[in-house]
Order: C-alpha cells, then structure tokens, then sequence
C-alpha cells in the first residue's frame, strides 16, 4: 500500500527542527488545552495544530466524515472509533495542507492566527480515556532474565511462554499522561523468609519500559480478531511508563498476579503516532519455537524497529542514559496480542490500550527495568552526578523517549516524563 503522506521527499511551510519526532511524515494525533478547554489536535515540529479550528473553517469538508463532532471532542476516542479508512484520510489531508506546496491553510491568515500555537502554549492531556487495559509480558529477554532471577536458571520460562503471549487485565484508571508525579506506593512486603510481613513505603520502586496500542475497533462480545485482521482495529501506539513496586509484587503475586504493585500509576507519552507512519520501519520478528497454533500465525513484518532510550533525572542534577532497547525485540507481536486477547470472545472497544511488557533486548544496557539493570540491586547504576541506583530514588525524573529512523526520515514519539514523589503519610 502506497501512502502518499509518507513520501520522505514532502517539506511543510511549518517549521521543524533538524532531528525532530515530528515532521510532516508524522502527524500524531492528541488532545491539548489551549486555555479553552481540551481539544483535538495533530503535531509537526514544535507547533501544535487545533483541529477543531480546522474543521471550523471547513479544511475537512471534503472528507467523507458524517459526524465532525469528532473534532471536538475531550478525548479521541470517537475520533478513533472512524476507523482505519478514516484514519488514512485525516492523516492525507492534513499532510496536503502542512505541505509546502499547498497554500489553501498557509494563505489563510485567520486560520493559521487560531489553530496553529507553539508547543510552549499549551497543555498536552490525555489522549483517550482508556477503558479497558491489558498488560502483556511479550519480551523474550526480559521473561529469560527475571525467570533466572527468580527461579531455575535452567528453566527460566514459564511451560506456556513460548505458546501463548502472557498478560493480565490491569487498573486503567491510574492510566496518566506525560508529566505526572507519581508518589511511591504504601503495601504490604516480605523483606525476610523467615519473618511476617510488614506494612509501608515500597523500597524497590522500578520503572518498565514498554510500548502500548490503542484499539479503533469495536467488536460485539464472543467475537474474535483474527491476526491477519487485527493490525485494522489498532489506530496507534504510544510511549509506556508501567511503574512496579517490586517488594509488593514478591509478596502479592501468588495466585493472582499483580495488584497493588502495578495498579498505582503507569505513564504515556501524549502524542498518538499511528500505524501508516510507521510503516517504513516494518521488520521481522523473532523466530518462534516451537510453532504456535493456527490463531497465532502471523505472516508478514509484523514488528517495528523503533529506538527506545530511558533517563534517570535526580532532582537538582542532569538525565543520565540507562538503557537502550528496541521495540523490535518482542517475541509476541501486536497483531498476536490482540488476536489472543479475543480468541475466547473478549470484545474490545476503540482507546482501549494494551501494553508490551517490559522490552528488554540481547545486552545488559538494553535491559527494560532497573531489576535488570542492576540484576536485583547486586550491579547499582552510576549517574553522571556520581550517585547510585539500585532502584528510584524519591525525586528522581524518569524520562523515556522512542523513535523509528532511517536514511530518510525520523518518526517519534516525544517523551514519557515521570516524577517520583516521596509516600503519602
């Protein structure tokens, strides 16, 4: 499939600095306050574009769109429910009036004076209101290393591992955007085998790095996606902080899985990048022993090569780089994850999200977590201010940035920025 808005020879009359996520090839979608309540709109360079004065002035009246409320709404969720076809649309046009060729926007003083702000101007929010929210655990090396940890080096997966893409249903209230403080959560742990519980601040605060996407489809209760079919009910991804309080988990986990120590905050990048944008940065992914069932063949270049990077910010000093990885590591791809997630007849709705799982890759600077990065507090991690780091500190910034590039072009994701604030009393 040709897509005319990802030609990397396209210039826009909007500015975009050298190396920016956000060139004409982009357009993201998200929501932002510009002092008027939340809005709709897209991102190239440093300028954000309200497309709801957009959509005012007619720039989508062409478009086969019968309702345009879906520019004006809080959230993008209805906008996402358009579907893949709409979607395509949106995004073509918009890249036909950002392009340094059309003038149709760029004469149009009025328009431009309304829609089009600086980046500084306003307030990035929440894109979608998240509904339902999976977490998977789709990272081959992150499994291997926390199974070597925890359990049998020599048996490091799980019997189901390599069958079956492992998740859970998580707390999708305590879904945030970007810029979030997020205090250290309160539980119950077990620091001694040999001694009861007891009750406080988690002292093993972790980040995980991970990547999400947000469904457009819908689907009625007891039917299913099937693989082939599931990239046309995913409209994009984000950036995902999934916070951990490692302590808490140890002691909860057992039957159940995680609760309390996951259910307390997880943090994502604000701009939506959608699936056409990445498309030239498709590539194959991880042979799969032994073969999976029928439901779970996918044919093709499913996963996507995209650079992922985490800082740790102390409070009065410079981010320091942890860890490099690469979403193109994961063993279970999307369009696996989500024709498991509706094999028993689970329906989806669109903003729902559904997260990776730690993406961890082949080396120990590639580790997605700072359990990995500091094999259980046994390795600290030195900053460029000289401190250590087993885990987060109280203050500490954790800052995650994506992006896909080639010889041609760069697709971002911007920034999941997360502040770690002491316990409440």
């Amino acid at each position: 499939m040709t897509i005319k808005a990802n030609d990397p020879s396209l210039k826009s009359w909007i500015e975009v600095p050298t190396d920016s996520d956000f060139p004409i090839q982009n357009i993201p979608f998200g929501i932002v306050s510009f002092g008027e309540g939340p809005k709709p709109a897209t991102r190239i360079g440093n300028t954000v574009v309200d497309l709801s004065i957009l959509a005012d002035f007619g720039f989508f009246d062409e478009l086969d769109i019968k309702d345009l409320s879906v520019f004006y709404e809080p959230v993008l969720n209805d906008f996402i429910a358009l579907g893949k076809q709409a979607r395509i649309a949106i995004r073509e046009r918009l890249s036909e009036l950002f392009c340094e060729s059309c003038s149709e926007l760029k004469t149009n003083e009025e328009a431009c004076k309304l829609a089009l702000k600086s980046i500084d101007e306003v307030e990035v929010l929440m894109p979608v209101a998240v509904g339902d929210y999976t977490d998977f655990y789709s990272s081959i090396e992150h499994a291997t290393n926390v199974g070597i940890m925890f359990r049998d080096p020599d048996n490091a997966l799980l019997p189901n591992w390599r069958h079956l893409p492992v998740g859970y249903h998580g707390r999708s209230s305590s879904i945030v955007v970007s810029g979030a403080s997020i205090h250290r959560p309160k539980g119950q742990t077990k620091p001694n085998d040999e001694e009861p519980p007891v009750f406080g601040p988690s002292r093993l605060f972790d980040f995980e790095l991970e990547m999400a996407f947000i469904t457009s489809g819908q689907t009625s209760l007891g039917e299913s996606i099937s693989v082939d079919k599931a990239e046309d009910h995913i409209f994009g991804l984000v950036i995902f902080n999934d916070l951990s309080a490692r302590d808490i988990q140890k002691w909860e986990y057992v039957p159940l899985g995680p609760f309390l120590s996951k259910s307390f905050g997880s943090v994502i990048s604000p701009w939506v990048v959608t699936l056409e944008a990445l498309e030239p940065f498709r590539v194959e992914g991880p042979n799969q022993e032994p073969e999976v069932f029928p439901y779970l063949k996918a044919h093709g270049k499913r996963n996507f090569d995209i650079n992922l990077q985490v800082f740790i910010q102390p409070e009065k000093g410079e981010p320091s780089l942890v860890c490099r990885s690469n979403f193109k590591y994961m063993y279970w791809n999307m369009a696996q994850q989500l024709a498991h997630q509706t094999v028993n007849g689970c329906n989806i709705n669109p903003g729902d999200m559904y997260a990776s799982g730690t993406i961890s890759g082949p080396t120990p600077d590639s580790y997605g977590s700072m359990l990995e990065l500091s094999w259980r507090g046994t390795k600290p991690i030195t900053l460029q201010d000289g401190s250590q780091r087993k885990f987060i500190n109280d203050n500490d910034a954790i800052i995650m940035k994506g992006y896909a590039q080639n010889d041609k072009v760069r697709i971002g994701f911007g920034e999941s920025v997360t502040k770690v604030l002491p316990a409440n009393p």
